[in-house]
């Protein structure tokens, strides 16, 4: 499948949380990049959504200390940060972005598109390490030094890793679903591209002994909100955010969990 205004040149078709994108390039370089960034997130024989057409450039066609910014004009999302300018029509199905020849503007842009096609469908981003253990999903939330990265690296071994930074939370048919992404933290190196239902939230705070206790809904809300990945500042973007963040409160178990990082903590989860 060629979507409109389709290079027909390097493309790769990147695949995260079910989703597929097309990046399209006419640069054999950047499609070595692209493969080499993304693994096994890269699919093959797989219809995109849509498609982003990459087109490289100097380093000079950008303010290195622009803030991101995300904004919508004319059905059109407009995207800019230092390192990146990009538009995406929902409605056309195609975008474009404007970058160097590096891995880490595209994976910002398709940070931001996924923020924005999950919002209406109830999903989000969130700034939390994720794993597998029988079956199902656990997500481990907080700020910055919260301890996202130590859980996962205390995880047992029948544990597969999701994320050890951004977790990607999807609804399907009424349930929450946790997908691996290649957003890489300290670890370095993406999760397992398989998804699992979320059984539960954990919020984290470190702490000299571990203790779990369940969050009233209220205030697990409010907690999760700091948390979500959230470009967007338009009013019903904010709304979406906000009623996905509710839905998921009534829907999942969210604890607080204060840990010593040793690996009895995994004792309580599950």
């Amino acid at each position: 499948m060629q979507l409109a205004g389709s290079t027909g040149g390097h493309n790769v078709v990147i695949e995260i949380g079910g989703l597929p994108i097309e990046v399209q390039t006419t640069d054999a370089g950047f499609e070595h990049l692209l493969m080499g960034r993304y693994g096994s997130y890269v699919a093959s024989g797989v219809a995109p959504e849509f498609a982003l057409r990459v087109r490289l450039t100097s380093p000079h066609f950008f303010d290195p200390d622009a803030e991101a910014e995300v904004w919508l004009e004319d059905r059109e999302w407009n995207m800019v940060r230092g390192d990146f300018r990009a538009r995406w029509n929902p409605g056309q199905k195609r975008g474009e972005v404007f970058q160097t020849a590096n891995p880490y503007s595209i994976d910002s842009v398709l940070r931001i598109v996924h923020t924005l096609m999950l919002a209406p469908k109830g999903g989000f981003l969130v700034h939390a390490s994720s794993a597998v253990r029988n079956g199902k999903a656990f997500l481990f939330s907080g700020v910055s030094e919260a301890g996202k990265t130590t859980i996962a690296r205390l995880a047992p071994a029948d544990a597969t890793l999701l994320t050890d930074e951004t977790s990607y939370v999807r609804k399907v048919d009424g349930r929450y679903f946790a997908y691996g992404t290649p957003f890489a933290g300290e670890f370095g190196e993406p999760g397992k591209n398989i998804s699992a239902p979320i059984a539960a939230l954990y919020l984290l705070e470190k702490a000299s002994e571990n203790r779990i206790e369940e969050l009233e809904p209220a205030l697990a809300v409010q907690r999760l909100l700091r948390n979500i990945l959230f470009f967007a500042h338009q009013a019903e973007m904010v709304r979406q955010v906000f009623e996905s963040a509710c839905a998921f409160v009534a829907a999942v178990q969210v604890f607080q969990l204060s840990f010593f990082p040793d690996q009895r903590v995994w004792d309580l989860i599950g």
